[in-house]
This record gives structure tokens, C-alpha cells and sequence, in this order.
């Protein structure tokens, strides 16, 4: 329970400084103000004992300072103008981060809805009426007056509904944040697959390119008798199934750019990506101490600030149990003539507080706070739930990066030894020493070396980015309003 206490003024809530003390007959409602306790337990973040160092890092050495998220958004580490300017439209016309932000600024309205409370409420009306009373003649009465009611916030009831909505728009601030968070991640691992799939494609159309001229070869050599027929229909055929993979890898390039036009807002037909290259370095982040990812996921921020509003409603639940009191006030005029209405005769006015409690309710109020607490259990667990998920993430990505790092090696070795033996195999069948289908096995050797090599690479891009989205993607608790 937390009771305020102000020893000659009253502080209005929004006010940018304390209003005079009340003299007089306001005196005593001024005195209730004034010791009004806000019920319920006052929020404290569940404290969570993260480990001392990620189990994963071990003696992996990320490539890059350790600042390198902290320097702008954390997608320019990549160094790609392309990809630069495809997350800058992330934000602005994403459909999922339009919708999170506006929910955001539906949950800021409902914060000034509960602030509107703090205040009475005036009403003014005016009506004219015909009719009798006992009978003809009709009369016309005309009235108008002003009313005011206020609620006053004596058990903090108000408060904890603010301190709610307070918490609840924040953490649709941080789900905001995660679904911008995840856009740019989902684009940025697309773009990569991609930038992958333009790469196959040159590889493809080399190895297509060579075996034309294997193919070229194995008829020279049949058209002088050094050759059987069979080397050049396995050169064909190898021909033709290589066209084939080189045509059909155009299909995942195709879904790919349409899925990039959709996360950045636009229709499939009315955008295009050139083609370019994969880079080949693989930029990381270190991954810091598992206490600061409390900070800096998006997620964890939001379902902390879930906590918070349940805690609160706590409070809002054990205020119903109190008494309320509402200070009234009404001033009006009732006449047979509008012209001569506002006159002493016609006035009726009336002042002053009324309290109401509820005596009987089967059980609500009981149930209320029950649910209330139950509510804030379960988003501690919660909460719970996701600082773990965010520790089996990071440290996912880590062992992903740590593993393929070192079979990027061992592949680049792989592809280099299949592209010798694939040349001295082609130079042995030139000779005449080896048989067609030694060249075909060392073609078909190099170009899968090849793939898997690229896919490799492709991997750890896309875990690069996994990395980053783990970690928040360089974001931070305190960005939260």
C-alpha cells in the first residue's frame, strides 16, 4: 500500500506545481485527499539470477567491436547500400508495424482515459418542455443548470488504473519495438537467402558453361575415333540436368524478392532486385553478459511492463472493497419563460459529498482480486518464460556461428582440392587415360562442393542476423516512454 501525505497543499495531478491550501469548508475533503493510500501491492521486478557468461562463447572471437550495434541501426554492420535502403522502408510500411504501432497509440489513449479520472466531471443542460400536471391547460417549463461530480481517488483505485495503462503502453511500446525488430530481421535473413540464390545462379551458369565445353570434347573426340559414343550422351545428359538446376533455382529467387516486397509494403509486381553477388566475410556481435539481455530484447521489456499493469490491477481490484466518495454539485433554473429563467426564484442548487459502499455482492469483489492476482502470477511466469527462450536463443546462435565458422573452413578446402582433382581428371581424359565417367564424378563432386560451400556461407549470414535479433538488435529498455 502506498499512502500520500502533503502537509498544506494538494497536489493536482498533471499540475505543474501544488495548488493553494484549501480553507474553509473544502477543509475536510481536503484532509481525506490528503491521506489517501493507494491499495494493492507497489510493483517490484522478480528478480532473475542470469548466468555469469553465455556456455556457448567459449573461445569463439567475434570479428567486431563491441560497440558495433550501439553506432546506428544495427543492419549498416553488414555494410550493403541495397540492403540499407530495404530496412529503411521497414518501419514506414510494413503492415505488421503500421498495426503494432498503432496499437501502441491506442494504448496511450487509454492512459489519458485513466488520467481523465483524477478530474470532476461538468455537465451542462438546457431543456424546454411541454405539458400538465393535473390537467389542460398545457404549460411550457423551460430549464438549464450545470452539474459536477468527482470522484475522489481516496483508496488510489484511479491511480493503479493509471499506473496500468502507464504500464500497458509501454509494453506495447516494446512490442512495437520487437515487430520492427522482427520485419528487419525477416528481411534481412530473405535478403541474404537471395543474395545466395544470385550467387548459385552464377555458379550454376559457370558449371553449365563447362560442360559445354566437356561435351564439345567428347565429340571431337568420337568424331576422330578416340571416343565412344556413350561419352558424348553422358556429356549431354550431364548437360541437360545441370540447365535444369540452373533453371529451376530461378524459382526460389523469385519467392524470395516477392517476400521482400511484402515486408517492406509493397506489391510483388511493382518491385525488383538486381542481381548482385554474396558477400563473403560474415561480420558478428559479441554477445555480452546474459544479465544485459534483461535490457535489451524488445520482448522481455514488454512482457516485464505486462507484469507491472497486472501488479497495478491488483490494486485496482482491492479498492473495490473500500468505500467511495463522490463531492456533487448542481445549479439550475426551472421557469414557465426562457427570457426571465435566470432569476433567484427559479433557482435550485445544490453541494455536497455522498459515500457508498458496497455491503453485499455474492462474492465479486473477492473473485475480482483473485483473478487479479492469478493474472500477475501468471505474467511472472511468463516474463519467466521468455528471458529463458531469450538465453536459448543467443546461445543457439553461437554455437550456429562457432560450428559453421569452423566448417566454412574445412568446405573451402573441400572445394579446392574438388577443383583440382577435377582439372587433372579432365586433363587425364584428354591423355586418354581415364574414362568418361571419372570426369562426370569429378564434376559432379566440384559443383556439390560448390553448393555446400555457398550454403555454408548463406548460413552464417543468416545466423549473423539471428545473433543480432537475439540480442535486440541494439535496442534498449531505456527507450521505452
Amino acid at each position: 500500500m502506498r499512502c500520500v501525505r502533503a502537509p498544506g497543499a494538494v497536489r493536482v495531478p498533471g499540475a505543474a506545481r501544488p495548488l493553494p491550501a484549501i480553507r474553509g469548508p473544502g477543509l475536510m475533503i481536503a484532509s481525506v485527499l490528503l491521506a489517501a493510500c493507494a491499495v494493492g501491492p507497489d510493483y517490484k521486478r522478480p528478480a532473475f539470477d542470469a548466468a555469469p557468461a553465455y556456455k556457448e562463447a567459449g573461445d569463439w572471437k567475434p570479428s567486431e567491436p563491441a560497440d558495433a550495434l550501439s553506432r546506428g541501426p544495427w543492419w549498416k554492420i553488414f555494410k550493403d547500400e541495397v540492403l540499407d535502403g530495404l530496412e529503411a522502408q521497414v518501419a514506414i510500411s510494413n503492415e505488421t508495424v503500421k498495426a503494432a504501432a498503432a496499437a501502441y497509440e491506442q494504448a496511450e489513449a487509454l492512459v489519458d482515459q485513466a488520467r481523465a479520472g483524477f478530474w470532476p466531471t461538468l455537465s451542462a443542460s438546457a431543456a424546454r418542455q411541454r405539458g400538465t400536471t393535473y390537467g389542460p391547460p398545457a404549460r411550457i417549463t423551460d430549464s438549464a443548470g450545470l452539474s459536477a461530480d468527482w470522484s475522489l481517488d481516496i483508496w488510489g483505485s484511479i491511480r493503479r488504473a493509471t499506473e496500468s495503462n502507464r504500464a500497458s503502453a509501454q509494453s506495447s511500446a516494446a512490442a512495437l519495438a520487437a515487430a520492427r525488430l522482427s520485419a528487419q530481421a525477416a528481411l534481412a535473413t530473405d535478403y541474404f537467402e537471395l543474395r545466395a540464390q544470385d550467387q548459385l545462379q552464377t555458379l550454376l551458369d559457370d558449371t553449365v558453361e563447362a560442360q559445354r565445353q566437356s561435351l564439345k570434347l567428347a565429340e571431337s573426340r568420337y568424331r576422330f575415333g578416340v571416343a565412344a559414343k556413350a561419352d558424348v550422351v553422358s556429356a549431354q545428359a550431364q548437360l541437360l540436368s545441370s540447365q535444369a538446376q540452373q533453371v529451376n533455382a530461378k524459382i526460389q529467387r523469385a519467392l524470395l524478392e516477392h517476400a521482400i516486397a511484402v515486408l517492406i509494403g509493397r506489391q510483388p509486381a511493382d518491385f525488383s532486385v538486381s542481381a548482385a553477388p554474396l558477400r563473403s566475410d560474415v561480420p558478428t556481435v559479441p554477445a555480452g553478459l546474459p544479465s544485459q539481455l534483461l535490457e535489451r530484447r524488445p520482448d522481455v521489456a514488454q512482457a516485464e511492463r505486462k507484469m507491472a499493469a497486472a501488479n497495478a490491477q491488483i490494486g485496482v481490484a482491492v479498492a473495490a472493497y473500500f468505500p467511495s466518495l463522490t463531492l456533487s454539485g448542481s445549479d439550475d433554473y426551472t421557469g414557465s419563460s426562457m427570457s426571465r429563467l435566470i432569476r433567484a426564484s427559479n433557482r435550485v442548487w445544490a453541494l455536497g459529498p455522498s459515500l457508498a459502499q458496497t455491503l453485499f455482492d455474492g462474492g465479486l469483489r473477492r473473485a475480482q482480486t483473485a483473478q487479479a492476482r492469478a493474472a500477475y502470477v501468471a505474467s511472472v511466469d511468463n516474463y519467466r518464460q521468455t528471458v529463458l527462450a531469450g538465453f536459448q536463443q543467443v546461445e543457439d546462435e553461437i554455437a550456429t556461428l562457432r560450428i559453421l565458422e569452423q566448417q566454412a573452413v574445412i568446405e573451402e578446402a573441400a572445394v579446392a582440392a574438388a577443383q583440382e582433382a577435377e582439372r587433372l581428371t579432365l586433363n587425364q581424359y584428354k591423355a586418354g587415360t581415364v574414362p568418361y565417367s571419372s570426369v562426370i564424378a569429378a564434376q559432379t563432386t566440384t559443383l556439390s562442393s560448390e553448393q555446400t560451400a555457398l550454403g555454408v556461407l548463406s548460413s552464417r549470414l543468416q545466423a549473423s542476423v539471428a545473433m543480432i535479433e537475439a540480442l535486440g538488435g541494439g535496442w534498449d529498455a531505456g527507450q521505452l516512454p
